[in-house]
């Protein structure tokens, strides 16, 4: 079996399942049998991803490795088996979740194995479709988290996300805090740009500040209660102190 590329915990599951077959063994229920086929570790993981093997037979899998990971006994390597059956299911989200946050393969990889065992835990006799709706609330749980956990970026300039780096003059240049007021659908991060201030932005900003001769002093643009507010802007003059 090829191991994927990026070290971290799949990695180790993964290695540490390739000759894993933990008994007791999970049974594959067709209707034909009614104490089921008892089936390999990588054949029970191939099945329940096997879009053309029946839906209840699957669902039949999934209950089975729901109750091993909740009465697996102490010293079977059944806990570690149930997260390597997951993995499938994990990986692109993984792998997604890592260059999409710019977070460590590693993290993404642990909160994901998180949030399976936690949606695993949640499996009851009933639960219609149990390995559809585990693998899609892991998924989702781990991409809420990141999302809350996303931190302010500073950027030198917002011609950067273009490609082009701003080039500043000496110590003549202007700097703006962008605070968008926080919103109910998700994080509003603040956003620092700065510009020349022979650039218009920096005219239109710095030019009243100059004439008035706060320059050095100007902190902010008051919001007057008129209107709806946008936004909170800071304003200071860049460069060295003193």
């Amino acid at each position: 079996m090829s191991l994927p590329p990026h070290p971290g915990l799949f990695s180790l599951v993964e290695r540490h399942c390739a000759d894993s077959d933990p008994a007791p063994r999970l049974r594959f229920f067709d209707g034909s049998d009614r104490a089921g086929a008892p089936l390999s570790l990588q054949q029970a993981r191939r099945t329940v991803y096997d879009r053309s093997v029946c839906d209840s037979a699957r669902a039949a899998l999934w209950h089975q490795i729901a109750e091993r990971a909740r009465d697996a006994a102490d010293g079977s390597d059944w806990p570690t088996a149930v997260v390597w059956l997951g993995l499938p299911g994990l990986r692109r989200t993984a792998g997604k979740l890592s260059q999409g946050f710019r977070v460590e393969r590693g993290e993404a990889e642990a909160e994901l194995v998180t949030c399976y065992l936690e949606a695993l835990a949640e499996v009851g006799p009933d639960t219609p479709d149990p390995g559809g709706q585990v693998v899609r609330s892991a998924c989702s749980g781990a991409w809420a988290l990141w999302r809350r956990a996303l931190p302010e970026r500073a950027v030198e300039d917002v011609e950067i996300t273009g490609g082009a780096r701003l080039q500043q003059a000496g110590d003549d240049f202007w700097e703006m805090d962008y605070a968008p007021p926080a919103h109910g659908s998700g994080l509003s991060a603040n956003v620092r740009i700065t510009v020349p201030a022979h650039r218009a932005e920096g005219v239109r900003l710095g030019a009243l500040a100059r004439a008035w001769g706060v320059a050095d002093t100007a902190a902010d643009v008051r919001y007057p209660g008129r209107g709806r507010q946008v936004a909170v802007m800071s304003l200071r003059r860049g460069g060295r102190k003193g």
